[in-house]
């Protein structure tokens, strides 16, 4: 999200569904190009969405350095916008990402981490191809086929009991306790706590949180203001503060800056 846009500078972002093959573990791919203008340094909000993603920046100077790893966001991230950016995203399910990236996702809270430490020098071909693709559609094709290749030749999978659990966080929309959730997968509460903190690096209760928020802003940018009391009540949010503090700690603003 770009706040206070105006026609001084050029700001898109846009995203794609993979392909079928893929569904299972990529949410979407996104692009982002920015131009910049000397007039302002807009500010690109990026709230938690409970994925990992695989980023490509293709202005990079080093095309060896253009790929990269970030890991799962618990709380909002602002970036000041200052210079020209072209970017092309792999939003991967943070239960599922364990195949293409070989490690836990909880290994990559902490930062960035660039794909030849991840994959190996054999993925320098792919930066370069994609640094040097002519479009959006050509990349899509680039990664997709990589993707497919690497899920065929890796015997990693993901941890069942992680993507058991969140199938039933997405089918409730966040609004369930960890107390129900291991009722239904009967295991205990204190196996799905562990699993969790070791295969993504944040509680059930937190990833809850964030998939809770995501479902309940696509509602809210879809209504109109008056019917924002009932959608936050409807998400466990029954008195304002308690609504405009989450809103807040998770996006960095009110709901009425927001969604304005």
């Amino acid at each position: 999200m770009i706040e206070n846009p105006s026609s001084d500078f050029s700001y898109t972002y846009q995203e794609y569904l993979p392909s079928p093959p893929l569904t299972p573990f990529v949410a979407c791919y996104w692009t982002l190009d920015y131009q910049a203008s000397s007039l302002q340094q807009p500010l690109h909000r990026i709230p938690p969405d409970g994925c990992v993603d695989i980023i490509f920046n293709l202005k990079a100077r080093d095309a060896s350095t253009s790929g990269f790893i970030t890991g799962l966001m618990s709380s909002y991230e602002a970036m000041r916008l200052t210079q020209d950016q072209s970017l092309f995203g792999i939003r991967f399910f943070a239960e599922t990402v364990r195949p293409f990236i070989h490690y836990p996702a909880s290994d990559f809270r902490e930062g960035p981490v660039f794909l030849e430490e991840a994959w190996g020098l054999d993925v320098n071909q792919l930066n370069e191809e994609m640094v040097a693709a002519l479009d959006s559609a050509h990349r899509m094709e680039l990664v997709e086929r990589f993707l497919i290749g690497v899920l065929g030749r890796n015997n990693v999978r993901s941890e069942p009991l992680l993507e058991h659990s969140m199938q039933y966080l997405y089918a409730a929309k966040g609004r369930i306790t960890v107390r129900a959730l291991a009722e239904k997968l009967n295991y205990s509460e204190r196996n799905i706590r562990r699993t969790f903190q070791k295969e993504l690096g944040v509680s059930p209760k937190i990833m809850t949180e964030i998939i809770r928020f995501q479902n309940m802003l696509q509602e809210l940018h879809q209504a109109k203001p008056t019917r924002f009391p009932d959608i936050a009540a409807s998400y466990g949010y029954y008195d304002q503060p308690h609504f405009i503090n989450n809103f807040r700690r998770l996006y960095g603003m009110s709901p009425k800056q927001a969604l304005r």
